[in-house]
């Protein structure tokens, strides 16, 4: 008998059809004889409500308050669904992460998964009952109710799967699998049969949207057999692995990210620690920074410009601002109108030429840009966010198009 995690995302959840039709791939694989640990998201557009609601009574309400209501929606789903399988007659418990004892840091609206225990799912599983549990959430040290991002339920089936030592973990979504860039955007985009952990955890961080790039953080350090497949459609997906293809060449995809914003420190002090007293400070306020370049400027000063979310934007220029004088610098400049669009592929920069390609493609369609930043298996271009639909179709077509 085999233990297999389930996640469904929320538009496989969105409403009583789809819960039939997900309570049905998990009635199947439970009666195949395995044991199901299920994973659900909130219901379609569940948790954009939810902030909606929240904004009308208050627009600043606290991050753990945010916390305490957008939970509720994946306890719904995990209630509907355990419902829809009572009426199957097929033996089934619901239960929240406080309830599982999923126990998370206390950053709320972006926790990270400490532990978790197993005692009382095991005690279910045990009793060959399928467990649904909520995804996307936690609880801290104080009993306090944490999220972990958006996307957070990928990473709550991957830490399950991981602390079960599952033989499967099923990432199911509205697509039927990872591809070679967004299908809405480019017709012709490729599914791929099998991605490597790094470059899935590179599609990912650049904007990709198909998994939590913590999920498959999670999914390489502890050997998670993780697929990525639909939930509407009985077909293969992609299977996320250790190794693919040997000596492939061709990139893996490209990503775009327009939840970007753009911040530069201008004619800050030419001193040794400058840069560690930014990000460090940053860093201490939880702010995320991505794309970071330092120019020399004039008369010893220096900027530096770098990236973060959008919604992190304005406590980043409230918490600069703040130490102005201890950070010495003359004005903050911000632009919320970009994006990013980078190539992935594992072994790219051993390949001659291939950021050169990408570059080519952007020149041919007439787009500028604005900053570059490489590693070893990534080149990512910082654009005006109008360009950034354009870029992607001209460099996938520059890269798979002619192959």
């Amino acid at each position: 008998m085999s233990l297999i995690v389930q996640k469904f995302g929320g538009s496989s959840v969105k409403d009583a059809q789809r819960i039939r039709n997900v309570a049905g791939i998990i009635a199947e694989t439970y009666l195949e004889g395995n044991d199901v640990l299920v994973v659900l998201s909130a219901q379609g557009d569940t948790t954009d409500d939810l902030i909606a609601k929240a904004e009308e009574i208050n627009p600043h309400a606290s991050k753990r308050e945010m916390d305490m209501l957008l939970s509720t929606g994946e306890q719904i789903s995990v209630a509907l669904c355990a419902m829809a399988l009572e009426s199957m007659g097929l033996p089934c418990i619901s239960l929240a992460a406080w309830q599982v004892g999923i126990h998370s840091t206390s950053v709320h609206s972006d926790a990270r998964i400490r532990k978790i225990d197993t005692e009382r799912i095991q005690a279910e599983l045990d009793q060959h009952r399928i467990v649904i549990v909520t995804g996307f959430q936690g609880v801290d040290r104080s009993g306090d109710v944490t999220t972990l991002g958006r996307g957070g339920s990928d990473t709550s089936a991957v830490a399950l799967a991981a602390a079960f030592r599952a033989s499967l973990c099923q990432i199911y979504t509205d697509v039927d699998g990872v591809y070679t860039t967004d299908p809405r955007i480019v017709s012709n985009a490729r599914k791929l049969e099998e991605i490597t952990y790094d470059e899935m955890l590179e599609l990912a961080s650049q904007g990709a949207q198909v998994l939590h790039n913590r999920s498959v953080e999670l999914a390489k350090k502890f050997r998670v057999n993780l697929e990525v497949v639909s939930s509407l459609e009985r077909k293969p997906g992609t299977k996320v692995k250790e190794v693919t293809k040997v000596e492939k060449t061709n990139i893996a995809g490209v990503a775009k990210d327009t939840s970007i914003a753009r911040v530069a420190l201008v004619g800050l002090q030419h001193n040794p620690g400058v840069a560690f007293q930014v990000f460090d400070l940053l860093s201490k306020h939880n702010i995320n920074v991505d794309v970071i370049l330092q120019s020399i400027g004039r008369e010893d000063t220096k900027d530096i410009t770098f990236t973060i979310h959008k919604k992190d934007l304005e406590e980043a220029e409230d918490v600069l601002n703040e130490h102005k004088d201890a950070l010495r610098f003359d004005h903050i400049e911000a632009d919320e109108h970009i994006g990013k669009v980078s190539i992935v592929g594992a072994g790219l920069m051993s390949n001659c030429g291939v950021a050169a390609k990408m570059f080519e493609a952007l020149y041919e369609a007439g787009i500028n840009i604005q900053m570059i930043n490489t590693s070893e298996i990534r080149v990512s271009v910082l654009l005006d966010e109008e360009d950034v639909n354009r870029a992607v179709k001209a460099i996938h077509a520059k890269f798979f198009d002619e192959t």
